[in-house]
């Protein structure tokens, strides 16, 4: 027994630097494989524009990439994304879905984001472009996992979150596998400040600099309790 009072320390501490540094080295291993996702993402939106026909996509074919279509809005279709804010303003963003030119087939387009009413009960009128439209963006996928705030995720056109499925089950049309991010200019009155796209791996990093820096610790508070007693 007091053999193993001695070693015991010695063996709790070197079995908490392990720890600490396997996980340490995790985060460092995610945050790599973000980093190289977000050069790929940055090279596939500075690549050639595609463009979107009536055909159905495949989404590996054109996600995360720059594309392009023409067609004619729905205004009546519709709806806006609750909660998303911009430079500390609440609103909404707009998606309209476009009948694109040559066939029976829309895409979403998320237009832009406008502000909320003061009345939260109102949903801000905004101004649909008429006629055929000429649109470039961005081909995002939007998650099918996403935190909702409540079971009621839709008070009629007003949504917590977008994904595609859920509008088609919402409303009965054709529909490309993707939303195009637009970043074309509208006389629409709305505001497309869109963030950058991709993982970012900072979080990463830092929790890795925080379970490197907690191996650190543990070996100076062994070092600094062990030489203690030696010497005492």
């Amino acid at each position: 027994m007091p053999a193993l009072r001695v070693w015991l320390p010695t063996v709790a501490a070197l079995a908490g630097i392990a720890l600490t540094m396997l996980l340490g080295f995790w985060q460092l291993g995610r945050g790599d494989e973000k980093a190289a996702m977000g050069e790929r993402l940055k090279s596939a939106q500075t690549g050639p524009v595609i463009a979107v026909s009536a055909d159905e996509l495949r989404v590996a074919d054109v996600a995360w990439r720059r594309v392009e279509t023409h067609g004619h809005f729905a205004a009546d279709k519709t709806v806006f994304i609750d909660n998303r804010v911009l430079n500390g303003a609440p609103g909404y963003h707009v998606v309209t879905p476009l009948k694109i030119e040559g066939g029976e087939r829309y895409v979403l387009v998320n237009r832009g984001w406008v502000a909320a009413a003061a009345d939260r009960r109102t949903v801000p009128q905004v101004i649909t472009p008429q006629g055929l439209q000429h649109l470039t963006g961005l081909a995002i996928v939007p998650s099918e996992q996403q935190f909702e705030l409540s079971t009621r995720v839709a008070d009629g056109n007003v949504w917590q979150n977008l994904t595609i499925s859920r509008y088609r089950a919402t409303v009965a049309i054709p529909l490309q596998p993707i939303v195009i991010q637009q970043s074309s200019p509208a006389e629409d009155g709305l505001k497309r400040e869109w963030q950058p796209t991709g993982p970012s791996p900072d979080k990463n990093y830092g929790y890795a600099f925080q379970w490197f820096a907690m191996a650190a610790a543990i070996l100076v508070y062994y070092l600094v309790t062990h030489v203690r007693k030696r010497s005492a």
